[in-house]
């Protein structure tokens, strides 16, 4: 089968960075699922990994994790889907990515495709997707008041692919006042039209902008970026007994701004179920088999912005390139081989 990999870790301006290669096609067994490929979107974790990890064994390493495509086989453990079934899910960390034309998944991390979007549409969303959910609602816990607090949430960097799908989600499923920020005209435009109830601006003093608004002191803050640069400003607009959540990798994260005001800190990892089989790990197929509906439901719209083509060591150069420019929007995806 065709495959996009690297066997050295490293910049992305060499030019074996990424390579096209052949491998054999796997064998499911136990939980698994053998899926033949359709479509797949690029992520922030997928050249994090390709710059700072090396392959294991003489093989190259295969990137990818958000996948969407019609399952093939199942290993004997396998119960809750079929052949044919089209599939969307983010895979494990610890696990060859989706850069190929077939990939083992197991079921148990594993939703039925939105049946309304094409399989480029549906690829833009699982890992955001689990990302934005989890933090919300299992971290967050957004749904449970902070007394005297508003009934506000802050997200920091909201018209990326996190921030973007996060956005829909709090639109859909709470009544939670949505506060993005953002700093460029078009990013701005982007969040509102996904139905933030308001967007301020990141590169200035979030406390006076988030005042002037008159709401009262939010109860929430999720930061998808740069978390470290906010948390003094945080601590400063935030309820007392608030809770701020992250999901990027600061090299140093200071908390001492948060504890006159008991700020709980959430820390997000998505694929913590995967990579340690907890007890709950079918929770990402409830979340991603719920979202959904709520695809086909009309009430979440696809966060891909661009299409790069086939799934070619090329064109997942010229992505990973993109996001490590740290302006995108939304999200990258590419169909087919």
């Amino acid at each position: 089968m065709k495959a996009v990999g690297y066997r050295t870790a490293g910049p992305i301006d060499r030019a074996d960075a990424l390579i096209d290669f052949e491998a054999e096609k796997p064998v499911p067994t136990g939980h698994d699922l053998l899926v033949k490929i359709e479509a797949v979107s690029v992520n922030p974790v997928d050249y994090k990994i390709r710059q700072n990890r090396a392959p294991e064994g003489s093989a190259p390493a295969v990137l990818g994790w958000d996948a969407v495509g019609t399952i093939v086989e199942s290993g004997a453990n396998a119960t809750q889907f079929k052949a044919g079934d089209r599939v969307w899910y983010a895979g494990a960390i610890n696990r060859p990515g989706t850069n190929s034309e077939y990939h083992l998944v197991d079921e148990r991390i594993v939703g039925h495709s939105p049946e309304t979007l094409s399989a480029s549409e549906a690829a833009a969303l699982p890992l955001t997707t689990l990302t934005a959910y989890e933090m919300l609602f299992d971290r967050l816990r957004v749904a449970d008041p902070v007394p005297g607090a508003a009934n506000a949430i802050v997200i920091i960097g909201g018209s990326g692919g996190v921030g973007s799908i996060a956005i829909q989600l709090l639109k859909a499923l709470t009544d939670i006042t949505i506060i993005a920020t953002a700093s460029r005209t078009e990013t701005m435009q982007w969040v509102k039209d996904l139905g933030a109830h308001h967007v301020v601006d990141h590169s200035k003093d979030l406390t006076g902008q988030i005042t002037d608004l008159g709401l009262g002191s939010p109860a929430f803050v999720f930061a998808t970026n740069h978390s470290d640069a906010y948390t003094a400003q945080a601590a400063e607009f935030m309820a007392p007994q608030g809770r701020f959540g992250l999901i990027d990798d600061p090299q140093s994260f200071d908390i001492m701004p948060f504890k006159h005001k008991s700020i709980s800190v959430h820390w997000e990892f998505m694929y913590s179920r995967s990579l340690f089989a907890t007890a709950d790990i079918d929770r990402q197929s409830d979340i991603l088999n719920e979202v959904s509906k709520l695809a086909d439901a009309g009430k979440i719209k696809t966060t891909a912005t661009k299409s790069l083509g086939n799934i070619s060591a090329a064109n997942l150069k010229s992505a990973h390139e993109f996001l490590e420019t740290g302006k995108a929007k939304g999200k990258l995806v590419l169909e087919g081989f």
